[in-house]
């Protein structure tokens, strides 16, 4: 062992003794550590691109003689299965022999922990049982790169040297393949298998694998004679009966087996003939006899996932493979032909007799490891034998029946929602951009006007709709689009749940049908086979597979009886409901009674489902086509066990503790199930597996793209929307491109060279009263995706990534595990915070088997998560710099970089200085040591083709970049603001360059064309959340294109996987990466760009703005020390007194009796403020000084060291929202917009109209000047918005952002003009002239309306205050202001009062009752019947005789007995409730106000909580828009409305 050191400090020195690899190209020697035999070998160095199956690749003969190199870089998860157990047939049950045949094993990263519960023992101790070398700690995929440029190479395993040589003598090299590597493995005597069985079968033994023995006597019955390689067949010494002749697999050059050659020959000329089948060298040495020609291939075929062309009909198979040699098929002679091609690299994978039964093939059907899609080959071969008609195989003639399309309708996803994200943009992106490919005309509706996917810049034409209708989603509507349009087809598997609905809703009604247009993808009943679970599970029943034990009901009673059937606890799921909406745990009849009546509002349809909490979920994504080639092009693992919904649940991909067989039987299922039901293009199925067994069972299929689907393709590199929508179009999987090489084909499986951890980020500390616990409806509201080459740095990176505030996975010192509560109890529970709670027990050395037993995730997790746990215990022992670099310092930083530690971390474990001093400090000291990260690529096939991409991570595990360090890095020059460290440190430009960069530089570009050169980098959004959402994905999408348009070299930085901005067609380079100080810092020396853009990715990227400017990057646009004067409260307020623009009055939070004094002073209501947060952050409007004192301890939590203010809540004010774009301090263009709601509800949750219809001219002109003067104090270049509010004719700003807003592409797409591209062009310093727009003569509206998920937050109160709790947006424009808002209304899933015309009034305070009256008298005339609690009744019946209900307020939420209004909303009677409370303070109490509002949500009934949005809808029914029916506009036709006295052109 190489741990040396005393106490914790042991755990980051690597395990193992120094060993090398020495490879015959003068290249340097390889150093990693060893994990197996100290032994030393030689050998050929090949590579397998398996991603399972390690056990059987190690015992595979045909790798006799190799150093087997594997790319996936985490080997030994689970361990080795126990040798002594045997098959039917007396051969070990789980290997291809009986013993390893490798010469030396390379790898990545070892796991020292296996857990399996089928090992026996771990990876390394079996290597030293056997006598085998193995290396862990080598660049893998460098040595793949080179091994695939050069061709195989000769190598040495030097394991633990006494000295480190740089080369070593050429007569060490010894190439294998010049022994009869065939006779070294082949059986010496013959063998016979299933003695009796018949036909009889002789098997030539060259390296025959045990998986083949087994599916010839125990799938086919047949008697097998296994006979040596050299056996005389002609002679037959044994007298061996035979029918059939089998050619096994082997290693080597098939040359070298002449004896072998000859008795096939013998054999090919028996009359009449006997049936013969080779495999790999098998297909070979039947080439040889036929009289053909063989060669040495550059590197081999070695793997699980080569796509192999039957020439016979087209279809494509994936296929298992390890040669190094293959048939020249221009040599075969007459009457031999080709029988598959490799779809890659188009060398040959088999060969047939015209007319005799002899063929073979240069894969494995029999797999183990690989997948089983080819194993129908035995069944010919034996069926041959047996002398059955073989069925005639023939091309099914589809590509030339394959019908055309004009027109496509794309059916969108509408607003963002728990659920149902920005996947959806990215995927109907997609959709767009293969649908234009084909020269489709493309009309998509989709209110969502924050996507990219609604964008109509002219210059992107080529990937952008050709017509957007911004209008509810709803059938209907899609309708009167279709009879306006008259598409072809029509696709909604892009646009989630909501999509799919409502096609199936217009299949089911046979309108689809009668207007001719054509279902794209999968047809509706294959849909509604994977929606129904009933039709589901006969479906599966037809062929031998389950779904877990599940019943349907449609009546309460119906699933008490089916309860019955199954068994307490079980799932209760709402069906055709999207992300587990209405779903959850009954313990029993009572809970269930509760629960199957909230899904009952949101479906027709509940099902019951077993409980299998504790088995493992997976997933799979399977794409198919209509030739029915199937591929599943990555699969999936939760980290927690069933029972979390997966979009709740810590993912990784590839799955990490499943075998091989697992893996592959999983696979075999799925594409087994898409082929029964049909599927056609992309969709993805869950599984539950036995966590101590192989028993599975299915749990669902989705038939669309899912948000997995989105993270599938950005873990893989596989575009699935953009060939999915191929598919749809009839084309077929092999004649898609492969888009990352560009050369191969699309009907691949991925081979990962890394792992990918998708964590959720969740927002549920916004609500008061919402459980944070975890289960089967999701409740995130974003994702991350991190990529690594170890998991501990994976899950590391994805925790700074969902929550920047934290430095890494910490228990303890993440603040995140609740103190007063029991651990184990957290343990327990699954919430969103139990991961911390996990690591904190294991910080506390709790036993991995004690963390597994409370929470059931699978030991090898938690082992990982041990090791950072150890690794922090000895950085903290350590105690100082100094101490832990002292010895072995650069092997050291390395281990811990490599497990994931961020240099903040590492500096706060050794109580350097906070903030950015200690970081540098620490970063400093690793670079002077040489720890520099590298640069990977994503390429899909692990480094063994060529990748035309430009997808790049950055790791510590790796010694060579995947791609060129920019040219222009060395003229880069230190340019501090001020110095951190000692200045004579840089005086020479020679010792500066000299020496390794601990800072970051900043650049002096003489040219505009230099600068272009240099490129841009733009730091995305981040995770998605409740105040950052697709907008800002817009903003850096348009920002990156319009770079791309000026000819900038664009590089885009950002982690998540839902976006268009990580689509690798976006920039030229993608760093799928944090948006950390350090990783931008890592990035910016890398590229040395001309600058970075921060003010189009939200509040993250903005808040890197002065630590980048700090070490000296150049900021583009405003600078940094001005954005922190916006950002900042107390300055911007101090900047506003000077400037004389007035603001409510404020003070700076000094002490919390001050606060009060002041409070007292201008009178409660005060608004709590802190800085540098986003969307309103406990911000909260405080009532009396209880409430005060409470806010400013939250407030003080959440702005760490930040200013938090206070200032004067103003009551009855109007918002206004101001949207420009200045460059150095004018304004070029700007937007007003004003909110419907009074001041108080927060921006991101109001209705917003634009123009503003009813501002004074007095008005627009003051929040002008006001605007100028800001934007010209700050010295603002770039995009910004400010926020005011005007009561009477005075005007006060709120606050100002420095960066994009959220309304930056409603404003753009409202205006016909793009804010971003023209802020672009102004931070880059180019000529950015003025778009021409004026607000008054735009003769349409635009509404803008908040979409909430309170269905999904169970205690949540609907209702709105300063503090944003909305998770998407809509827009959709009118005429008028009635118009555009109704239309935006009914895209928020609103239901208009029309199923039995009934609304509830229940309006606080007699103000707000006077201020609706007008609005109620309308209501009762139009013959809805109004009912009210006690004194809303009361009110309007005195003043205006209204006919109105009484029913009484709740008291509790059991009060629902007859007469009450809980009664009513619950009986389904009411269809609509209006209901006002006291204002926007907010109230821990519950109240009756709470209890109405909580079960409308809970009962999918409409509600509206503010006065103005409830005087404006009876506005529209007054207007006779009660049937919610208008005549469809895309937006083009709004652009050419005319207007009276100005003009664009």
């Amino acid at each position: 062992m190489n741990r040396q050191a005393s106490g914790s400090l042991r755990y980051l020195d690597l395990q193992g003794e120094p060993s090398v690899l020495y490879l015959n190209d003068n290249s340097a020697p390889l150093v990693g550590y060893s994990f197996g035999a100290q032994v030393d070998v030689e050998g050929e160095v090949v590579f397998n691109t398996g991603m399972v199956g390690y056990p059987e690749a190690l015992t595979d003969p045909s790798y006799r003689g190799q150093i087997l190199v594997l790319t996936y870089p985490l080997i030994g998860n689970y361990g080795v299965p126990d040798e002594s157990e045997k098959d039917s047939n007396g051969l070990p049950k789980h290997f291809e022999s009986s013993h390893i045949h490798i010469a030396g094993l390379i790898v990545s990263s070892y796991s020292w922990e296996h857990s399996h519960w089928n090992a026996q023992k771990s990876l390394s101790k079996w290597l030293e049982e056997n006598h085998i070398p193995a290396i862990y700690g080598i660049d893998t995929r460098e040595l793949t790169k080179k091994l695939r440029e050069h061709g195989s190479l000769l190598g040495v395993i030097h394991a633990n040297p006494v000295a480190i040589v740089p080369d070593i003598p050429k007569e060490k090299f010894i190439d294998p393949n010049k022994r009869n590597l065939v006779k070294e493995v082949s059986t010496e005597k013959v063998l016979i298998y299933g003695k009796g069985n018949s036909p009889s079968i002789i098997a030539y033994d060259c390296g025959m694998k045990y998986n083949i023995i087994r599916y010839l006597v125990e799938h086919h019955n047949v008697e097998l004679a296994v006979v040596p390689y050299n056996y005389d067949l002609e002679k037959n010494p044994d007298n061996i009966p035979w029918e059939g002749l089998f050619l096994s697999n082997g290693p080597g050059d098939p040359t070298m087996c002449p004896e072998t050659i000859h008795s096939i020959q013998y054999a090919l000329q028996l009359e009449p003939p006997r049936p013969i089948f080779g495999i790999c060298l098998g297909n070979q040495l039947l080439a040889l006899a036929a009289g053909a020609k063989t060669y040495k291939l550059k590197y081999g075929n070695r793997g699980m996932n080569q796509p192999a062309i039957d020439l016979r009909n087209g279809r494509c198979y994936i296929t298992p493979q390890n040669h190094g040699f293959a048939v020249d098929a221009s040599s075969l002679p007459e009457n031999w032909k080709p029988l598959f091609l490799n779809a890659n690299d188009l060398t040959n994978e088999g060969i047939v007799h015209t007319s005799k039964p002899f063929f073979s093939v240069q894969f494995h059907p029999e797999a183990s490891g690989g997948p089983f899609d080819t194993a129908f080959l035995f069944e010919k071969f034996v069926g041959h034998v047996r002398k059955e008609p073989q069925p005639l195989v023939l091309h099914d003639g589809l590509d030339y029946e394959r019908k055309t399309y004009k027109k496509v309708l794309l059916v969108g996803s509408g607003g963002l929602s728990i659920g149902q994200a920005g996947e959806f943009d990215y995927s109907g992106s997609q959709c767009i951009k293969a649908l234009k490919e084909e020269g489709i005309e493309v009309i998509l509706i989709n209110p969502n006007i924050a996507t990219v996917q609604t964008s109509q810049d002219a210059e992107d034409a080529f990937r952008a709709a050709d017509r957007v209708y911004f209008l509810p989603i709803k059938a209907d509507v899609v309708m009167d689009v279709i009879y306006k349009e008259h598409p072809d087809g029509i696709i909604v598997s892009m646009g989630g749940q909501t999509a799919l609905n409502v096609g199936v809703e217009l299949w089911r009604s046979g309108k689809l049908q009668e207007a001719g247009v054509e279902v794209l993808g999968s047809p509706i009943p294959v849909i509604e086979a994977t929606e129904d679970r009933e039709i589901f599970s006969e479906k599966l029943k037809e062929i031998g597979e389950t779904i877990a034990l599940s019943y349907p009901a449609t009546t309460i009673e119906g699933a008490v009886e089916a309860a019955k059937k199954i068994g307490y606890p079980l799932l209760i799921r709402a069906a055709y409901a999207l992300g587990g909406l209405g779903s959850g745990f009954a313990a029993n009849e009572e809970e269930l009674k509760v629960m199957a009546a909230k899904a009952f509002a949101t479906s027709s349809q509940i099902l019951l489902d077993q409980d299998l909490r504790g088995w493992k979920e997976l997933e799979y994504e399977v794409v198919r086509d209509t030739s029915d080639n199937c591929i599943t092009v990555c699969n999936m693992e939760n980290f927690d066990p069933l029972g979390i919904h997966t979009g709740d649940s810590i993912v990784v991909a590839p799955s990490q503790t499943l075998t091989n067989r697992e893996y592959f039987m999983l696979r075999r299922t799925a594409i087994k199930v898409v082929r029964h039901l049909g599927i056609i293009g992309e969709c993805n199925i869950q599984y539950a597996l036995h966590p101590e067994s192989e028993r599975y069972c299915i749990i669902e299929v989705n038939a669309r793209l899912s948000r997995s689907s989105a993270l599938a393709s950005k873990a893989t590199g596989y575009p699935l929307a953009y060939v999915a929508t191929k598919l749809c179009l009839g084309k077929n999987l092999v004649s898609i491109r492969n888009s990352v090489t560009k050369t191969t084909t699309a009907c691949f499986e991925p081979s990962l060279d890394y792992c990918v951890l998708k964590m959720p980020r969740w927002d549920l500390k916004k609500f008061s009263r919402v459980s944070n616990r975890l289960g089967s409806s999701m409740l995130s509201v974003g994702e991350v995706m991190a990529i690594g080459r170890t998991f501990e740095e994976v899950i590391q990176k994805a925790c700074r990534m969902v929550n920047p505030s934290l430095d890494g996975l910490e228990g303890e010192d993440s603040n995140l595990v609740d103190a007063s509560e029991d651990l184990e109890s957290q343990l327990k529970t699954p919430t969103d915070t139990r991961l911390f709670a996990v690591q904190a027990a294991l910080e506390k050395d709790w036993t991995v088997d004690r963390v597994h037993d409370l929470t059931k995730i699978d030991r090898w997790f938690l082992s990982k998560l041990k090791n950072i746990a150890m690794m922090r215990s000895a950085v903290k022992e350590a105690g100082s710099l100094e101490a832990l670099v002292r010895e072995n310092g650069a092997s050291r930083f390395k281990t811990l970089k490599q497990a994931g530690f961020s240099d903040r971390q590492i500096a706060r474990y050794l109580e350097l200085p906070s903030g950015l001093d200690g970081e540098t400090r620490v970063r400093e000291r690793r670079k002077s040591l040489g720890v520099i990260p590298v640069v990977k690529q994503i390429d899909t096939l692990a480094a063994e083709f060529p990748a035309q991409t430009n997808y790049l991570y950055v790791t510590y595990s790796g010694d060579t970049d995947d791609v060129t360090t920019a040219e222009h890095v060395s003229n880069l020059v230190p340019a501090y603001r001020f110095s951190l460290v000692e200045k004579e440190r840089f005086d020479s430009p020679s010792e500066f360059k000299r020496r390794a960069r601990a800072y970051s530089v900043a650049t002096k570009n003489e040219t505009l064309q230099e600068a272009k050169d240099r490129g841009v980098i733009v730091l995305g959004c981040g995770a998605y959340c409740i105040g950052s959402s697709v907008e800002f994905d817009w903003c850096a999408v348009s920002c990156i294109r319009q770079l791309r348009r000026d000819k900038f070299r664009s590089i885009i930085i950002n982690y998540n996987p839902e976006t268009v901005s990580t689509d690798y067609d976006e920039s030229d380079r993608l760093y799928f990466e944090e948006l950390s100080l350090e990783r931008v810092l890592d990035i910016y020396e890398r590229e040395g760009p001309s600058g970075i853009v921060v003010s189009v990715g939200g509040q993250i990227p903005n808040n890197l703005a002065d630590p980048l400017a700090q070490c000296g990057v150049h900021i583009l646009g405003t600078d940094s020390k001005d954005i922190e004067r916006a950002e900042d409260r107390k300055q911007f307020s101090d900047m506003c007194d000077t400037l004389g623009i007035q603001q409510p009055p404020w003070s700076a939070l000094t002490s919390k009796d001050e606060a009060i004094e002041f409070a007292q002073k201008v009178e409660f209501p005060v608004l709590v403020r802190p800085s540098f947060v986003l969307s309103g952050a406990a911000m909260r409007v405080a009532a009396d000084e209880s409430q005060l004192r409470n806010f400013l301890d939250i407030a003080a939590e959440v702005g760490n060291d930040k200013p938090v203010v206070v200032s004067k809540f103003i009551l009855n004010a109007k918002e206004i929202e101001f949207d420009a774009v200045a460059n150095k301090g004018v304004i070029l263009n700007y937007a007003i917009g004003e909110h419907l709601e009074n001041a108080g509800v927060h921006s991101g949750d109001a209705t917003v109209i634009l123009p503003a219809q009813k501002l004074y001219v007095g008005t627009i002109r003051q929040v002008k000047r006001a605007a100028s003067a800001i934007a010209k104090a700050l010295r603002i270049t770039g995009p910004f918005n400010i926020q005011f509010m005007a009561k009477g004719n005075g005007v006060q700003v709120i606050e100002c952002n420095l960066r994009a807003s959220r309304t930056f592409p409603f404003v753009s797409k409202t205006l016909n003009n793009n804010f971003i591209s023209l802020a672009t062009r102004a931070m880059c310093g180019l000529d950015a002239k003025p778009f021409k727009i004026s607000l008054l003569d735009i003769d349409f509206v635009c509404v803008k309306a908040p979409i909430f998920s309170f269905t999904r937050l169970r205690g949540a109160d609907p209702t709105l205050g300063v503090e944003m709790a909305s998770t998407g947006e809509v827009a959709c424009f009118g005429e008028d202001v009635h118009e555009a808002f109704l239309q935006s209304m009914l895209s928020t899933t609103f239901r208009l009062p029309n199923k039995n015309k009934t609304i509830l009034l229940s309006i606080a305070s007699d103000r707000f009752r006077r201020e609706f009256e007008e609005s109620a008298v309308i209501l009762s005339k139009l013959g809805y019947i109004l009912y009210g609690t006690p004194g809303t009744a009361k009110f309007y019946e005195d003043s205006s005789a209204i006919p109105i209900e009484v029913v009484s307020k709740p008291v509790s939420e059991a009060d629902d007995g007859p007469g009450t209004a809980l009664h009513v909303i619950k009986s389904g009677k009411i269809d609509l409730v209006i209901n006002v409370s006291e204002g926007s303070t907010r109230r821990e109490e519950v109240t009756s106000g709470y209890i109405i509002r909580r079960t409308v949500v809970d009962f999918g009934v409409s509600l509206v909580t503010d006065l103005k949005c409830a005087i404006l809808l009876a506005e529209c029914f007054e207007r006779g828009m009660g049937d919610g029916r208008f005549t469809p506009y895309h937006i083009g036709e709004f652009y050419k409305i005319p207007t009276v006295g100005w003009s664009k052109d």
